[in-house]
């Protein structure tokens, strides 16, 4: 029920929270009078079930405490003016009804945009209130925490409220991931589907089409750490992310082709189980039966499909996969549908909560992490240390945690053993890199399941 509802407005008294008093401050030496409301939208770490959305299959994400929040201000102006706390980042402003998004520069101001166009092109918005805003973010960029879409989700929020507008928060989680496509990321729903759908104190199965939430209760006398390699990995950026969706994309069409189903219709590996009614366990077999191990060429796709190259391009490739010419799609399919099996026991355990719970979902975390390895190939060697690392120091399961190639690792560690762990961690991992010193206290941090998006209104 609580999935129909629009995030909730909190009345808070501003000078009781430190973070939100500062941020008053600075909105008011910034622009010269308060604001008038604030949004908060976290970050999410993904439990296990990595690079699997987009193929249409569920995730298991909990949200954490780590966000974005902003000041906000309506305006009479026609203009966005945007700053953040970080004197990294630049001032900016844009007119509110001329919003265009360099997918070539996935610059932090892009990705807000991106939250405030997905609210006007819903809404069909003529005439949109303009807006200053200040934004405060604590989720470390481009670790894999989602502060990209957290970043989106915010903004689209502050749209609806600066525009007196409602939607639930399914709404616009779907509104969201479909926004999130103007800056060239071509994900699946995860990362804003658990920014609105989270609850504190639960981890949450999210399943697409329909898009759903269900609460799966992670076992007591442990704790989940996250550990940052302090390798940035900017999803819009490189090109690794959509070429895994175009991989996983064909693999999809060349098993429906080989199975007489309509190929052309189905574009993800979950639409190939659904249609041959298969369980994830045969469909892994069918993998090994119709795909080849060695990397496919394009011309060797396009003969299979009986299509042309100047056809692949046009109606399979991305705009950023243009010029891959060899497509490793046996490895990726095998992951995909594993996960996706390793997610639905990881809940199965979660639910039934056998004595060995702990270490059954540790070698699922741990399973999890090496299908990433070596048949996504979507780590890096500083993630492999890291969770050699963290193993070594007393977790019992480990794995890295969104896109990879960077970004952050997720262990499961028990609660009495946490303080050595982490005292290992950081002397093993971080002490002994300077430049990974310095960006410790942001990076290794234990974390429960928070709450999702919220409005706060001044008392």
């Amino acid at each position: 029920k609580m999935a129909d509802t629009p995030p909730p407005k909190i009345r808070v008294n501003v000078t009781e929270n430190k973070r939100l008093q500062k941020l008053r401050e600075t909105f008011i030496s910034k622009f010269g009078s308060p604001p008038t409301f604030y949004v908060r939208a976290p970050g999410r770490v993904n439990l296990i079930g990595e690079h699997i959305d987009y193929c249409g299959y569920a995730v298991l994400p909990m949200a954490i405490d780590q966000d974005i929040l902003a000041a906000v201000a309506p305006t009479t102006t026609e203009v966005v003016q945007l700053a953040n706390t970080n004197t990294l980042y630049h001032d900016f402003s844009i007119n509110i009804k001329d919003i265009h998004i360099n997918k070539e520069e996935p610059f932090w101001q892009n990705y807000f945009l991106c939250g405030i166009k997905g609210i006007q092109e819903h809404f069909n918005l003529t005439n949109p209130t303009g807006i200053n805003c200040i934004i405060d973010g604590t989720i470390p960029p481009s670790s894999g925490l989602s502060s990209s879409s957290a970043l989106v989700c915010c903004a689209a929020v502050i749209n609806l409220v600066a525009n007196e507008k409602t939607l639930s928060k399914v709404e616009l989680a779907e509104t969201c991931a479909k926004c999130e496509r103007y800056i060239g990321t071509e994900g699946g729903g995860m990362d804003q589907s658990i920014s609105f759908l989270a609850e504190k104190g639960t981890a949450k199965l999210i399943e697409f089409n329909p898009l759903r939430a269900t609460d799966v209760k992670l076992p007591t006398g442990m704790v989940f750490v996250i550990a940052n390699s302090c390798v940035e990995m900017n999803k819009a950026a490189t090109s690794h992310f959509n070429i895994r969706v175009v991989e996983c994309r064909l693999a999809a069409k060349l098993l429906a082709k080989s199975k007489c189903l309509d190929w052309m219709t189905l574009g993800k590996l979950g639409d190939v189980q659904t249609n041959l009614g298969l369980s994830l366990e045969e469909m892994v077999i069918t993998v090994e039966d119709v795909l080849h191990p060695e990397p496919y060429s394009r011309e060797e796709v396009c003969q299979f499909l009986g299509i042309s190259l100047e056809e692949l391009r046009n109606t399979i490739l991305s705009q950023n996969t243009q010029d891959v010419t060899t497509f490793k799609l046996y490895q990726r399919a095998k992951h995909v549908y594993n996960e996706a099996a390793r997610v639905l026991q990881f809940k199965k355990v979660c639910n039934e909560a056998p004595a060995n719970a702990i270490q059954l979902l540790g070698e699922l975390m741990n399973q999890s992490h090496a299908s990433c390895r070596d048949m996504y190939e979507c780590s890096c060697p500083e993630l492999d240390q890291l969770v050699d690392i963290c193993l070594q120091s007393g977790a019992k399961g480990s794995r890295l945690t969104g896109a990879g190639w960077g970004g952050c690792t997720v262990s499961m560690v028990p609660t009495d053993k946490l303080d050595v762990f982490l005292a290992n961690v950081r002397e093993t991992y971080y002490e002994a890199d300077s430049r990974k010193a310095a960006m410790e206290k942001h990076s290794l941090f234990a974390t429960k399941p928070g709450g999702g998006a919220l409005v706060f209104l001044e008392v």
